[in-house]
């Protein structure tokens, strides 16, 4: 995968977190783009940062009462979410 910038990242996990909620399945569909440490890594920043939020123990959700809806998709990150 080319190399992507933090903030390529965190949107990209925004988007694949409106996609599949379930975290195990999130992690399964990530791995073949992100490695283990960045999806970890950047799970616990957009939850630091309260742009996602923890709902029971396997779920994640975006939080739009918090930061509104999702930024706009860079062209270059599109294919990534539409192959996800």
């Amino acid at each position: 995968m080319e190399n992507l910038s933090s903030n390529d990242k965190l949107m990209l996990l925004q988007y694949a977190i409106s996609k599949y909620e379930n975290e195990n399945t999130l992690i399964e569909k990530l791995k073949t783009i992100l490695q283990q440490k960045d999806i970890d890594r950047g799970i616990a920043t957009l939850i630091a940062t309260q742009q996602v939020r923890r709902i029971g123990p396997d779920t994640l959700q975006n939080n739009i009462s918090h930061i509104g809806e999702l930024p706009d998709l860079p062209s270059h990150l599109k294919p990534i979410i539409d192959s996800l």
